[in-house]
């Protein structure tokens, strides 16, 4: 098992490789745009009781970041199952579906690794206090267990969905809403106690939270409960597939 998720993995990296110099740049784009619209821009005209809005957006971007590259990272199974062809010899191998499911979510959490290093870089370079690295196991499994999250979700909606129009519009009705709304940009305690309680049950949530606020059990919990349930759906989902 692990020598197949490790080939899986392996395949993943040769192709991301090749393609490194674009992914870092593309990588640091957007991050880059919100330290200087928000942090410089909107952040000067903000002061927060616990520090500049820089260090509060900082732990937000790093969210929201891991979110969308574990996501689009998977998006490539989609091509191969509808228009490549190329996922029935994935099925077709001799190796365990499980071992392909956990091999391709764990290179979108290597890419996730990768994107998050180079914000960090920037951050620094921007001047933000960054906290969380007085907790760095902390740091790091949230970080993973919210890559596997979204890795997984794009994972059971790329075997699902028929076209890129379609994948595209999981991106519009449950990435884009958490991107604004999940503690990324402001915190959740100024919404209304009703929306406020909807969403502090997305995942996203609470990876701003412990990236933000440090090590809470709960949030750790169900976070991975989160991780457990979709990576088991994605394993699921592909069996059937291969069945």
């Amino acid at each position: 098992m692990i020598q197949d998720i490790t080939t899986v993995m392996w395949r993943d990296w040769i192709v991301l490789r090749r393609r490194l110099k674009k992914f870092i740049l593309s990588r640091l784009v957007t991050p880059v745009l919100y330290l200087v619209a928000f942090g410089w821009g909107l952040g000067k005209n903000i002061n927060l009781a616990s520090g500049s809005y820089l260090d509060f957006l900082v732990p937000g971007i790093i969210a929201l970041n891991t979110m969308n590259v574990s996501y689009m990272s998977i998006t490539t199974v989609h091509a191969e199952r509808v228009y490549h062809k190329s996922l029935e010899e994935y099925l077709s191998a001799p190796i365990e579906p499980a071992a392909f499911v956990i091999g391709k979510i764990l290179s979108a959490v290597v890419r996730a690794l990768i994107s998050t290093a180079l914000i960090l870089s920037v951050a620094i370079i921007f001047g933000a206090s960054l906290k969380f690295f007085s907790e760095p196991l902390n740091f790091l499994v949230v970080v993973v267990l919210n890559s596997i999250i979204f890795a997984s979700v794009c994972f059971c909606a790329a075997l699902k969905v028929q076209t890129y129009e379609e994948l595209a519009q999981v991106n519009t009705y449950l990435l884009m809403p958490m991107s604004f709304l999940c503690g990324t940009f402001f915190s959740v305690a100024e919404l209304p106690p009703v929306v406020r309680i909807l969403i502090e049950i997305l995942p996203l949530t609470h990876t701003s939270q412990l990236l933000r606020e440090g090590f809470n059990l709960p949030s750790i919990l169900i976070l991975a409960g989160y991780a457990i349930f979709s990576l088991w759906l994605s394993i699921k989902m592909f069996k059937r597939l291969s069945s």
